[in-house]
């Protein structure tokens, strides 16, 4: 049976990342099932050319983050894990409040109450108290914070290397290893 991941993208900045991990998670031949929230979609036509269409077809299941029925919402899906990328600061609030009233938030809840791998690629600075207590908080439910810091040792020479660097290390908690990273003194 294929992995499966849920991939989340919500409205922060850097939609690139969960367009790659989709892109990624495909070429490891995993199953992936996309929500996006609202603001994602609206802040879309900020960050890139790409059509709604052309990022669901990334995916192989789209879900509307107002379907908390979803099979994504439930604890009996199976899945490998979850990813969230890019996390909006209100994500990583409803998820460490646990208010989950959207698709997003209550698959996140579901992946760490079944103690799944929970990665939030959290995008937001400078950050007030609030949004550490909030990483905080997560991080001592299970889940991952990983800000997409950019490493300078690969000498990247374009914005996609610095992506792909990011979705590699990414994937790397995963164990899969999508030849992406430039591993450092290898």
């Amino acid at each position: 049976m294929k992995k499966r991941f849920v991939v989340a993208i919500t409205g922060a900045s850097g939609h690139v990342y969960g367009i790659r991990l989709l892109e990624a998670l495909r070429a490891l031949e995993c199953e992936t099932h996309l929500v996006m929230s609202r603001s994602a979609v609206v802040a879309l036509a900020y960050e890139t050319d790409m059509k709604l269409a052309q990022i669901h077809s990334r995916a192989d299941h789209v879900y509307s983050n107002d379907d908390v029925a979803a099979a994504i919402s439930s604890g009996s899906f199976r899945a490998h894990g979850m990813f969230i990328a890019p996390c909006s600061a209100k994500t990583l609030g409803e998820i460490a409040s646990g208010a989950c009233g959207t698709l997003v938030s209550r698959a996140a809840d579901v992946t760490l109450k079944e103690r799944r791998r929970l990665v939030l690629l959290f995008r937001e600075t400078p950050l007030h108290l609030g949004h550490c207590r909030n990483m905080v908080s997560v991080t001592e439910m299970g889940a991952i914070v990983m800000p997409p810091v950019p490493a300078f040792y690969p000498r990247p020479e374009t914005v996609e290397e610095i992506v792909d660097h990011t979705v590699g290390r990414a994937l790397d908690l995963f164990d899969f290893d999508a030849g992406l990273v430039k591993r450092w003194k290898e």
